[in-house]
Protein backbone atom coordinates (compact mmCIF):
# COMPACT_ATOMS: atom_id res chain seq x y z
CA UNK A 1 0.00 0.00 0.00
CA UNK A 2 2.77 2.50 0.15
CA UNK A 3 4.49 1.75 -3.02
CA UNK A 4 0.78 2.66 -4.61
CA UNK A 5 0.83 6.18 -2.10
CA UNK A 6 4.38 7.12 -3.11
CA UNK A 7 3.51 6.31 -6.71
CA UNK A 8 0.40 8.56 -6.55
CA UNK A 9 2.40 11.12 -5.04
CA UNK A 10 5.98 11.63 -7.04
CA UNK A 11 4.70 11.74 -10.23
CA UNK A 12 2.60 14.85 -12.12
CA UNK A 13 -0.77 14.09 -13.82
CA UNK A 14 1.08 14.19 -16.84
CA UNK A 15 3.71 11.52 -16.06
CA UNK A 16 1.02 9.33 -14.50
CA UNK A 17 -1.33 9.75 -17.97
CA UNK A 18 1.53 8.56 -19.80
CA UNK A 19 2.67 5.77 -17.46
CA UNK A 20 1.72 2.12 -18.93
CA UNK A 21 0.45 1.00 -15.54
CA UNK A 22 -2.43 3.56 -15.24
CA UNK A 23 -2.95 3.18 -18.93
CA UNK A 24 -4.29 -0.59 -18.45
CA UNK A 25 -5.92 0.11 -15.52
CA UNK A 26 -7.90 2.59 -17.17
CA UNK A 27 -8.30 0.55 -19.59
CA UNK A 28 -9.72 -2.21 -17.93
CA UNK A 29 -12.20 0.00 -15.63
CA UNK A 30 -13.08 1.27 -19.15
CA UNK A 31 -14.23 -2.51 -20.34
CA UNK A 32 -15.19 -3.42 -16.78
CA UNK A 33 -17.84 -0.18 -17.22
CA UNK A 34 -18.92 -0.70 -20.72
CA UNK A 35 -19.41 -4.66 -19.97
CA UNK A 36 -21.48 -3.54 -16.46
CA UNK A 37 -22.77 -0.44 -18.40
CA UNK A 38 -21.87 1.87 -15.57
CA UNK A 39 -22.95 5.23 -16.94
CA UNK A 40 -20.98 7.10 -14.30
CA UNK A 41 -17.88 5.38 -14.59
CA UNK A 42 -17.60 6.23 -18.24
CA UNK A 43 -18.48 9.75 -17.81
CA UNK A 44 -15.84 10.05 -15.67
CA UNK A 45 -13.34 8.86 -17.81
CA UNK A 46 -14.69 10.66 -20.65
CA UNK A 47 -14.38 13.68 -18.51
CA UNK A 48 -10.60 12.86 -17.51
CA UNK A 49 -9.50 11.58 -20.41
CA UNK A 50 -11.00 14.34 -22.34
CA UNK A 51 -9.97 17.14 -20.11
CA UNK A 52 -6.42 15.94 -20.49
CA UNK A 53 -6.42 16.14 -24.01
CA UNK A 54 -7.43 19.14 -24.58
CA UNK A 55 -4.81 20.53 -21.64
CA UNK A 56 -2.09 18.55 -24.07
CA UNK A 57 -3.23 20.21 -27.07
CA UNK A 58 -3.48 23.73 -25.63
CA UNK A 59 -0.29 23.65 -23.90
CA UNK A 60 2.07 23.36 -26.23
CA UNK A 61 3.48 26.48 -27.79
CA UNK A 62 4.96 29.92 -28.00
CA UNK A 63 5.68 33.50 -25.75
CA UNK A 64 3.62 35.14 -28.95
CA UNK A 65 0.36 37.37 -27.55
CA UNK A 66 -1.62 35.58 -30.41
CA UNK A 67 -0.21 31.88 -30.12
CA UNK A 68 -1.84 31.97 -25.87
CA UNK A 69 -4.65 33.40 -27.29
CA UNK A 70 -5.52 31.12 -29.71
CA UNK A 71 -4.72 28.33 -27.21
CA UNK A 72 -6.78 30.33 -24.71
CA UNK A 73 -9.84 30.01 -26.56
CA UNK A 74 -9.37 26.74 -27.71
CA UNK A 75 -9.43 25.35 -24.14
CA UNK A 76 -11.99 27.55 -23.05
CA UNK A 77 -13.96 25.97 -26.29
CA UNK A 78 -12.98 22.58 -25.64
CA UNK A 79 -13.78 22.55 -21.23
CA UNK A 80 -17.54 24.04 -22.42
CA UNK A 81 -17.68 21.15 -25.20
CA UNK A 82 -16.75 18.53 -22.38
CA UNK A 83 -19.39 20.46 -19.60
CA UNK A 84 -22.20 20.44 -22.76
CA UNK A 85 -21.29 16.48 -23.22
CA UNK A 86 -21.81 15.77 -19.52
CA UNK A 87 -24.79 17.65 -19.01
CA UNK A 88 -26.77 16.44 -21.70
CA UNK A 89 -25.42 12.46 -20.46
CA UNK A 90 -25.91 12.86 -17.31
CA UNK A 91 -29.26 15.08 -16.57
CA UNK A 92 -31.06 15.34 -20.66
CA UNK A 93 -30.20 11.40 -21.91
CA UNK A 94 -32.35 8.81 -19.83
Amino acid sequence: MDQILDFFTSKSVAEMAADPRVLFGTAVVFVLAVLFRWKYVLLFLFAVSATMTVHRYTSGGGTSDIVVDRNMMLFIGGTIVIGIVLIYFVFIRD
